[in-house]
C-alpha cells in the first residue's frame, strides 16, 4: 500500500512562518548544536560524556524536526484568502461562540495544524472544537465531546479576520 501523502492547508503567512523557522533551524540552529557537539568533544572519553550524548540527542531531534517542516512545507497548500466565505465555519475564518450553560463567549480563528496556538485562539479544523463547527452556520448550537464531557456551544457570529 503506497503512502497517502496527507496535505496540510495553511495560510500564506503560516507558510512564510513554516519556511523561516526551517531555515533557523537549518543554519542557527545547526551551527549552535555543532559547536556544543565540538565542546562535548574537548572533554575527553567519549564513552562516559553525559554532555556529548546530551548534544547529539539533541541534533537527532534538531535533524527530525527539519524532516518534519521540510515535509509539512512540501505538502502545504496554501488557500486562496478570497474564495474564504463568512456564510459557513470554515478554514480561515474566525468564530463567536458562547457557552450555552456558563454564558461565556470566546472565540477561535480556524486553521491548519501547523499554524495551529490553542494558546492565542487558534484552533486546527481537525481538533474537536474545529472539527464539531466545521460547516455550522451562525445561530447554530453545537455540542463538542470534550475529556470533560460533552460542552454545548452556541455560534454567535462568523467573520474573517
Amino acid at each position: 500500500m503506497a503512502n497517502e501523502v496527507k496535505h496540510q492547508v495553511v495560510t500564506r503567512e503560516g507558510l512564510q512562518k513554516l519556511i523561516d523557522e526551517l531555515e533557523y533551524n537549518k543554519t542557527t540552529r545547526r551551527t549552535q548544536v555543532a559547536e556544543q557537539i565540538k565542546v562535548a568533544i574537548s572533554f575527553g572519553d567519549l564513552s562516559e560524556n553525559a554532555e556529548y550524548d546530551a548534544a547529539k540527542n539533541e541534533q537527532a531531534n534538531l535533524e527530525q524536526k527539519i524532516a518534519e517542516l521540510e515535509n509539512t512545507i512540501r505538502n502545504a497548500v496554501v488557500m486562496d484568502e478570497s474564495e474564504i466565505s463568512t456564510d459557513v465555519v470554515g478554514f480561515g475564518t474566525t468564530v463567536r461562540i458562547v457557552d450555552v450553560e456558563e454564558g461565556e463567549e470566546e472565540e477561535y480563528s480556524i486553521v491548519g495544524g501547523p499554524e495551529a496556538d490553542p494558546m492565542n485562539n487558534r484552533i486546527s479544523n481537525e481538533s474537536p472544537v474545529g472539527a464539531a463547527l466545521m460547516g455550522r452556520h451562525k445561530g447554530e448550537t453545537v455540542t463538542v465531546l470534550t475529556p470533560n464531557g460533552p460542552w454545548k456551544i452556541r455560534i454567535e457570529d462568523i467573520y474573517l479576520q
